[in-house]
């Protein structure tokens, strides 16, 4: 106690007060190195916010290896931070390589770009998501699922062409670049349930889209809640941009404007009308929490 004591007193009490300061400056390298450090953790996250930050840091820590080296002379000074600019170096080259790595055929590099990024996913979750699906294309007027007949085991979103979907052979709209083939279909079931098509999906020009099974989507959901997450709000923005697209083609006999989110209001407000192949299809593609 009486050593710790002593040692506070050295440090505190009996360490000497600058009685004179230098008039002169320290050189132009000093003055580099720490605009350097201010700018460098100005930087943000992500891997090119790391590459940012430990850039301008190793340059930072050389500057003022080269200033203990030259005005200092001072040998521990230079050691330490010739010691961080090297580590600082090492941490950029590890993760130059990285980003480096994560290369992507053209069709998730539109994907990324256009849906992915925006929302701020870093590549190495988008690298998590893309190695689990494949990229397929259809041929024009090919079926991508046959109502009543295709089963519901995957989840797909098309890159490019466009796919018209259909009930009875009527048209119900159509399906764009970065917008999900089987959005409804998805949600409208859990996890251990099955289900078919209640539409037809044809594609009406040559398309390429990308495709997830089911089972392996969950088991991904499973291991990465924010892929869950992402994909959520993904699936709910595709469904409710599909119904508001619908809403447009839907009068009553009275015609008055149907919301398509109110079906039941639909029905008691006109009893004698018969019921539309659209009405049926999202009757039978509401979320399970619904049923």
């Amino acid at each position: 106690m009486e050593r710790n004591s002593s040692l506070w007193k050295n440090l505190i009490d009996e360490h000497p007060v600058c009685s004179t300061w230098k008039e002169e400056a320290e050189g132009a390298i000093y003055h580099l190195a720490s605009i350097l450090f201010v700018v460098g953790f100005m930087g943000g996250s992500g891997f090119f916010g790391l590459l940012y930050v430990f850039s301008l840091l190793g340059l930072g820590f050389l500057c003022s290896a080269v200033w203990a080296w030259v005005d200092v002379c001072a040998a521990d000074i230079f050691s330490w931070n010739f010691v961080l600019f090297v580590i600082c170096f090492m941490q950029f080259v590890h993760i130059a390589y990285q980003v480096r790595s994560i290369t992507f055929s053209r069709e998730f590099q539109l994907l990324y770009s256009s849906l992915f990024q925006p929302l701020g996913t870093s590549l190495p979750v988008f690298r998590t998501i893309a190695l689990s699906s494949e990229v397929v294309t259809l041929e024009k007027e090919h079926c991508y699922a046959m109502q009543g007949k295709t089963s519901i085991d995957k989840l797909s979103l098309l890159v490019s062409g466009r796919i018209r979907v259909t009930v009875d052979g009527e048209f119900l709209h159509y399906i764009f670049p970065f917008q999900f083939l089987d959005s409804p279909e998805w949600d409208s079931l859990r996890p251990t349930e099955e289900g078919i098509f209640q539409v037809t999906l044809t594609a009406e020009t040559d398309c390429r889209y990308v495709s997830w099974r089911r089972k392996k989507l969950y088991l991904l959901f499973a291991q990465h809640r924010y892929i869950s997450r992402l994909f959520s709000v993904l699936i709910g923005s595709d469904i409710a941009d599909k119904l508001y697209a619908l809403n447009d083609r839907v009068y009553t006999g009275k015609t008055y404007h149907y919301d398509i989110r109110l079906p039941n209001f639909y029905q008691m407000s006109s009893p004698k009308l018969p019921k539309s192949p659209l009405t049926e299809h999202f009757r039978n593609s509401r979320p399970y929490c619904d049923k």
